[in-house]
C-alpha cells in the first residue's frame, strides 16, 4: 500500500483525525486522507468549504480565526500581514507551504499577504509542533508552526482533467481573476497548474479620530487613503507523482507585485510616495518512501527573492534599495518502527542564505546552517508519549569576518492521555530560539553582530473533549493554559543622543501567561439543513521584563503589558447550508492594548470589532457569492496610524468543468 508518514499509535480506535493528508493510490480507487491517529496537541484548522466560507481573500485574513493568534495588518488590499502566536514575536513562528518552511533571512517575517486562498485546500496551526515523528528538523526546531497545504487534484470517475475560472471584484477597484488546470496524465501522475492575476486602487474612504490624555480631541477628520494601488502577478504549478510505497511531490512558485505603501498618517500627512516592488520564486520537491518498518522523506528547494523599496520624499530622508535573497535547503528525514507502540526518527537539515543589496558599507552576509533532530514516540493504551532534542549550528560568513559558530540544543516532550473516549488530557514542555536576522546583525549603522540568539521556552497544559449525540449534533471544545517566557529578547535602542540612529541589543524579556479556548458544534437540523458555529477565545497576560530600573508609573515599561498583545480576543464564525445555499457570518474581537510597553493613557488603544457576511449559492459546476465586510462599518487600527477599511463588498464568480 503505497502511504507513509504514521505515528506508532496511529491505529488507536479512539484516535482523533488528522488531515494533513497523503493520496494512496489502490489500482483504479484514489483515497485522500490519512490513517487515523491520536494527536498529542491537537491542531486548529480550517479546510476546504470552511475557507471557501470565510470572507478572506488571503492566508493572512483567514488565520485571524485561530485563537492566541496576533496578526499585524497595516491596511489595505496589499497591505502586508504578519503573525504573533501567543506573543513570542513572529521570528518564532513557522510558516510552512506545502511541508517546506517559508523563508526571509533578511529580516524572518512572512508576509501573509502574499499567499492567496485561491488554490489553498487547508490551513493548520499548532503551538508546539505537529505529532508526526517523520517531520524536518525545521519543524521540530519552530516554537509554533502554520501549514499551508495548496489544493491536490481529484478527479471524478472517468474525468482526466479539472479547469476552473473565477473573477473577484469589488471595493477599492479590486480585480482578481484566476485559473485553474488540473490534469491526470497516469495512474501515477498528475499536474497542476494555477495563475491569478490582482489589481486594484486601495483606495478607501476612513475617519480618523484622536483624542489626547485629557480628554480632548485633537483631530476628527475623514478622508480617503491614498497611494495603496497595487498589481500582482502569481504562478504556481506542481506535479504529483506516486511510487511503489511512496509519493512524491514537485512545485514552482512565483509571485510580482507592484504596489504603493500608504505609510503611517503622523505629523498631518495624509499620503506618501513610497514604493515597493517584489519578485519571489521557489522550487521545491518533497519524495516519502516506505520499506517494511522503515520510512524515508526527502525535502529540498531553491529559492530567490527580490525587493526593491523606493521612498523619493527628499524633505525627510531619500531611500533607494535594492535587496536580494538567495537560499537553498535540503532535508533527510528517517523513521523506523521499533514495535507497534514505539517509534524512533533521526532528522539532519541544512540551509544556505545569502542577502546582497546597494546599502553603503554593506557587508554581504551569507548563513550555513546545520540541523539535526531525534525523536522518539511512544504509547500504552491510553497514554501517549513524544520526546525530541533539536540541536542548531550556525556560522555567518561577511565580506569582513567570518562569525563565531553558534551551537545550541533545545529539548521538548510532550504527553497525553485518554482517561474516557471523550476526553483527552495533554501537556508539553519546549525549547526553541531564533538566530539573529540578517537585518539585526548586519544593517549598516544599525545592525549588532554581537547578538545572541533570542530563546523561548514553552509550558502547556490542556483538554480537549469530543461527543456525538446521535446523528445530528457533535461537539468539541479545548481549553489549553500556557506559559511562555522569552530571553535575550532583541530590540532596537536608540543610539547617541538622537532618535535617527538605532542599535540592536538583547535586553528583551517577556513573560506570557494565557489561555485559549475553542469550541465547535455542527448540527444537522432538518432535512438538508446544516449548522456549523465555531468559537475561539484568548487571554494574555503579556509583561515586558526587560529594565527593571523603567518603572517609573508616567512613562515606565517594567510589567507592562507588551505593544498590541490585547488581554481579550476572539472570534465566532457561524455557516448554514440549505440545499445549493451557504450564509455564512464572522465576528472578530480584539479587546484594550497599548502601543507601547508603558502602559499610560496616551498610548492605549480602544478595543475593535467586524462583523462580516457573506452568502452563496451553486450548482456542479457554477457558483456566486456575495460577501460585505465590516458590516458595520467600524474605524480602527490594527497598527496605530495605519488605518483599516471601513465597510466593503466583493463579489465572486466561479465556473469549473
Amino acid at each position: 500500500m503505497a502511504f507513509t508518514v504514521i505515528c506508532a499509535g496511529s491505529l488507536a480506535a479512539t484516535a482523533q483525525t488528522v488531515v494533513d493528508s497523503t493520496a494512496i493510490k489502490l489500482d483504479d480507487v484514489v483515497v485522500w486522507g490519512s490513517t487515523n491517529r491520536k494527536e498529542i496537541v491537537p491542531a486548529q484548522r480550517l479546510i476546504g468549504a470552511e475557507l471557501e466560507a470565510l470572507s478572506s481573500s488571503s492566508v493572512g485574513d483567514a488565520i485571524r480565526y485561530f485563537s492566541g493568534v496576533q496578526l499585524k495588518d497595516y491596511g489595505g488590499v496589499g497591505g502586508l500581514k504578519t503573525v504573533d502566536v501567543r506573543s513570542m514575536g513572529t521570528n518564532h513562528m513557522g510558516v510552512f507551504y506545502d511541508g517546506i518552511q517559508l523563508g526571509n533571512a533578511q529580516n524572518g517575517q512572512v508576509d501573509l499577504s502574499k499567499f492567496s486562498l485561491d488554490n489553498v485546500e487547508s490551513i493548520s496551526l499548532y503551538n508546539g509542533q505537529k505529532s508526526d515523528i517523520l517531520q524536518s528538523a525545521k519543524d521540530y526546531a519552530a516554537a509554533g508552526v502554520i501549514y499551508i497545504r495548496t489544493r491536490r487534484p481529484q478527479f471524478a470517475e472517468g474525468k482526466n482533467y479539472n479547469v476552473r475560472a473565477s473573477l473577484k471584484a469589488g471595493s477599492f477597484g479590486v480585480i482578481n481573476p484566476s485559473f485553474l488546470w488540473e490534469q491526470k496524465w497516469s495512474a501515477r501522475l498528475n499536474s497542476s497548474f494555477n495563475t491569478e492575476y490582482l489589481t486594484a486602487t486601495g483606495k478607501y474612504k476612513f475617519r480618523y479620530r484622536r483624542v489626547l490624555s485629557d480628554g480632548s480631541t485633537a483631530w476628527d477628520t475623514t478622508a480617503i487613503r491614498q497611494n495603496g494601488d497595487m498589481e500582482a502577478f502569481r504562478l504556481e504549478g506542481g506535479l504529483f507523482g506516486r511510487l511503489n510505497d511512496g509519493v512524491w511531490n514537485a512545485k514552482v512558485y512565483y509571485y510580482t507585485s507592484n504596489k504603493g505603501i500608504p505609510g503611517a498618517i503622523v505629523n498631518n500627512v495624509w499620503k506618501t510616495s513610497q514604493r515597493q516592488w517584489d519578485h519571489n520564486f521557489f522550487a521545491q520537491g518533497q519524495m516519502k518512501k516506505s520499506w517494511g518498518r522503515y520510512e524515508l522523506m526527502l525535502n529540498g528547494k531553491f529559492a530567490w527573492d527580490y525587493l526593491h523599496y523606493l521612498s523619493p520624499d527628499t524633505t525627510s530622508l531619500y531611500i533607494n534599495n535594492v535587496f536580494r535573497q538567495t537560499e537553498a535547503y535540503i532535508s533527510v528525514a528517517n523513521h523506523y518502527s521499533l514495535c507497534d507502540q514505539w517509534d524512533v526518527a533521526v532528522t539532519a537539515d541544512y540551509q544556505f542564505n545569502a542577502l546582497n543589496a546597494d546599502l553603503a558599507n554593506f557587508v554581504y552576509p551569507k548563513r550555513h546552517t546545520f540541523l539535526w533532530a531525534a525523536a522518539s514516540t511512544f504509547e500504552w493504551g491510553r497514554f501517549k508519549a513524544m520526546g525530541n532534542v533539536i540541536g542548531t549550528h550556525a556560522f555567518d560568513v561577511t565580506d569582513v569576518h567570518r562569525a563565531q559558530c553558534v551551537g545550541k540544543l533545545t529539548p521538548a516532550l510532550f504527553l497525553s492521555f485518554q482517561p474516557v473516549s471523550a476526553i483527552t488530557l495533554r501537556a508539553y514542555y519546549k525549547q526553541s530560539f531564533r538566530q539573529p536576522t540578517f537585518n539585526d546583525l548586519y544593517y549598516t549603522d544599525i545592525g549588532n553582530i554581537s547578538l545572541e540568539p533570542e530563546f523561548a521556552t514553552q509550558y502547556n497544559v490542556g483538554a480537549t473533549y469530543q461527543k456525538r449525540f446521535g446523528q445530528s449534533w457533535h461537539f468539541e471544545g479545548k481549553v489549553d493554559a500556557y506559559f511562555n517566557k522569552v530571553d535575550n529578547k532583541i530590540v532596537a535602542i536608540p543610539k547617541g543622543s538622537g532618535q535617527y540612529r538605532w542599535m540592536m541589543m538583547n535586553i528583551g524579556k517577556v513573560k506570557i501567561l494565557g489561555v485559549d479556548v475553542s469550541a465547535g458544534t455542527e448540527w444537522n437540523l432538518l432535512k438538508d439543513w446544516t449548522l456549523n458555529l465555531t468559537l475561539n477565545y484568548t487571554y494574555q497576560r503579556a509583561r515586558d521584563y526587560t529594565d527593571p530600573t523603567d518603572n517609573d508609573p508616567a512613562s515606565g515599561t517594567w510589567g507592562g503589558q507588551i505593544a498590541y498583545i490585547p488581554w481579550h480576543s476572539g472570534s465566532v464564525v457561524g455557516n448554514l447550508r440549505y440545499k445549493r445555499w451557504m450564509l455564512n457570518y464572522s465576528f472578530i474581537y480584539v479587546g484594550e492594548r497599548y502601543h507601547n510597553s508603558a502602559n499610560i493613557r496616551q498610548n492605549h488603544e480602544e478595543p475593535w470589532y467586524t462583523h462580516d457576511v457573506k452568502v452563496g449559492w451553486n450548482i456542479q459546476s457554477l457558483s456566486l457569492s456575495l460577501e460585505i465586510n465590516n458590516l458595520l462599518n467600524q474605524q480602527y487600527d490594527v497598527v496605530l496610524n495605519y488605518p483599516m477599511p471601513g465597510r466593503n463588498w466583493k463579489c465572486i464568480v466561479k465556473y469549473g468543468f
